[in-house]
């Protein structure tokens, strides 16, 4: 498990600056269109016929989303005012999830709908965790090992499940948004390339954390088998 961890850890940490290396380097370049991260994603919204999203600002830098719950795109400070490549594919990217929402893309409701249950896998898991650190032999006396791995297994399936299933709502919202960008004009041929690089990069980070989570799942499935064989 150790070995697990470390690997995907540093896989993570590999990917994670190549996105934010990329992302820099195309936030120094300006788009022709000398339009803004705000103004391209209210295009955006409005040319998909979308009137009830808010497109809105959010502190720090990369931590741009889209929250079903209060329909906003939020856009950090540097994509919100920005008028480069990596501010027009972020805010187009976000504000595709925002156009899979209003079309009722069927894995962005799946994905909403495990949000909770999700959340409350990984409480298990951490709570779990911390007994077998600190309470060990507590544990050992109280539940049978293999009800603590199975539990584990739920737990991790269930996490891995929405990490797959992140998976083709980050790829779509990502095509959608290129697609948007080349067919309205709003980036040329050479600045799509350079849009798409960025996004690819950011999609990295999901499948690696789809393939840690996968891992996972299945270091916990080998143990129980073991244990029974």
């Amino acid at each position: 498990m150790f070995i697990i961890f470390i690997f995907f850890f540093g896989l993570s940490l590999l990917v994670s600056w190549r996105f934010k290396s990329k992302a820099n380097k195309y936030a120094q370049i300006s788009l022709t269109q000398d339009m803004s991260g705000a103004e391209i994603a209210e295009k955006m919204l409005r040319d998909n016929g979308i009137y009830d999203v808010r497109v809105i600002t959010t502190e720090g830098q990369l931590t741009d989303h889209y929250n079903p719950l209060d329909k906003t795109v939020n856009l950090s400070r540097d994509n919100y005012y920005g008028r480069s490549i990596t501010a027009a594919a972020v805010s187009a990217h976000e504000c595709g999830h925002a156009v899979q929402h209003a079309m009722a893309y069927p894995y962005l409701k799946f994905r909403s709908a495990m949000v909770p249950v999700q959340n409350a896998s990984a409480k298990v898991m951490n709570i779990i965790m911390l007994v077998m650190m600190f309470g060990g032999f507590f544990l050992a006396k109280t539940f049978p090992f293999e009800l603590v791995i199975i539990t584990l297994i739920i737990c991790q399936g269930i996490i891995t499940l929405f990490a797959l299933v992140t998976l083709p709502v980050e790829f779509d919202a990502s095509k959608r948004a290129l697609a948007w960008l080349t067919n309205k004009g709003v980036v040329r041929a050479d600045e799509n390339g350079m849009a798409k690089d960025a996004l690819n990069w950011a999609a990295m980070t999901y499948v690696v954390a789809a393939l840690a989570a996968v891992a996972t799942l299945l270091y916990y499935v080998m143990l129980l088998l073991g244990r029974r064989d």
